[in-house]
């Protein structure tokens, strides 16, 4: 605990770092202030949304795991399940690929699928964050965090191809940007993504619309602030404004992942990363109400009105989580595995390492029986 004279000193310390900062703070202010005449009001669309989403490791989080073993499984707002692995660190890269690809390259998945559209025949190929482990080498657990999200891009590519009976909204679980992809073969993906689209209306007429909404951004944190100060959405309805490209990427700091298309057909570098525009979105008709920020896909920015009024009626309609797209929380319901399920998995995991232990299986039931955190006994 500070003594009295400590917290004097640091109630100094700290108003001199803000009197020194305030600069800072009246800049943000001003570049923020920028969006305010370009705000908008959000006109309701009646169009069906459907979000996909990914486990992530707190999803599966088990009490006993040896071997760190990781669920793949992705699901729809309507408890559609697209995929479903386990993987775990050491899991073999080259024969994980074979899950995806068989032996004359033709796709058996989703994944496999993608990856035989843009020409690549391994996981090391597709992502310069997932390296060969075989013959013991050390490799870093995060792959597996990285296979997850190029696991989520492909159901995405492959939901495209489905015949959808009405015009749709598909709305994914973070923005719509990615580092995770070699080279520059997102870019190429974001193509196919478009073709897909395209092609779905001039085969059956329907519109297919994409985008993603974050809970958190690095560009809402940076101006959170200077947007109160300067009354920035602060409307008594529904409303949304576009956020320029130069204010991203002051808020990164990689900046390419803020650089769009426009920069590269501007004689800048080729985007590489950045599948979406940034939108912050208020769905709320209080000035008070949370703003989300957005990215629509970025051959459908001239569709803003239409994507961002696709979502206003399921966002109003938000549980638990008030004015935040409620297909999006129906979807993580969906993928959370919990309770009857989360025995099983747990069960699972016991069995197989039960077996292989062989003869020695009966010292697991030992095992079990011991306090995991007797640590934990001080709280009691």
């Amino acid at each position: 605990m500070l003594d009295p004279r400590s917290q004097s000193d640091l109630k100094e310390a700290i108003a001199e770092c803000i009197g020194t900062d305030h600069g800072v703070l009246e800049a943000l202010r001003a570049e923020i202030g920028q969006l305010k005449p370009g705000v908008r009001k959000i006109q309701p669309r009646s169009t069906t949304s459907i979000s996909l989403v990914g486990t992530d490791g707190g999803n599966n989080q088990l009490q006993f795991d040896p071997f760190l073993i990781q669920l793949i499984r992705v699901v729809d707002s309507s408890a559609n399940e697209y995929c479903l692995e386990a993987v775990s660190p050491t899991t073999p890269v080259s024969k994980l690929v074979r899950r995806h690809l068989d032996e004359n390259q033709l796709p058996k998945t989703a994944l496999g699928e993608m990856m035989a559209y843009l020409g690549v025949s391994s996981l090391v190929q597709l992502s310069h964050m997932i390296r060969s482990n075989e013959g013991g080498r050390p490799v870093s657990p995060s792959w597996v965090q990285v296979y997850r999200e190029l696991v989520e891009w492909a159901t995405l590519f492959s939901l495209l191809n489905k015949d959808f009976g009405t015009d749709t909204l598909i709305v994914c679980d973070g923005l719509l940007r990615s580092k995770v992809f070699a080279k520059d073969l997102f870019a190429r993906l974001r193509q196919g993504i478009r073709e897909r689209i395209e092609a779905q209306w001039n085969k059956s007429r329907r519109r297919i619309y994409l985008a993603g909404v974050a809970k958190h951004s690095k560009v809402l944190t940076r101006y959170r602030l200077a947007m109160s100060l300067e009354g920035v959405m602060q409307v008594d309805y529904p409303a949304y404004a576009e956020v320029p490209r130069e204010i991203e990427e002051k808020a990164y700091v990689w900046s390419e992942f803020a650089r769009g298309d426009e920069e590269a057909e501007g004689g800048g570098e080729i985007n590489k990363f950045v599948g979406g525009k940034m939108f912050l979105v208020k769905f709320g008709s209080s000035p008070r109400d949370p703003i989300w920020p957005v990215d629509i896909f970025e051959a459908q920015i001239a569709d803003a009105q239409v994507v961002i009024g696709s979502m206003l009626a399921d966002a109003i309609n938000g549980f638990p989580v008030p004015h935040y797209p409620r297909c999006l929380q129906k979807a993580h319901e969906n993928a959370a595995l919990v309770d009857f399920d989360y025995d099983i998995l747990q069960d699972f995991i016991y069995e197989g390492v039960r077996g292989s232990l062989g003869n020695q299986g009966p010292a697991l039931d030992a095992f079990q029986l011991q306090d995991a955190d007797p640590a934990q006994k001080r709280y009691g």
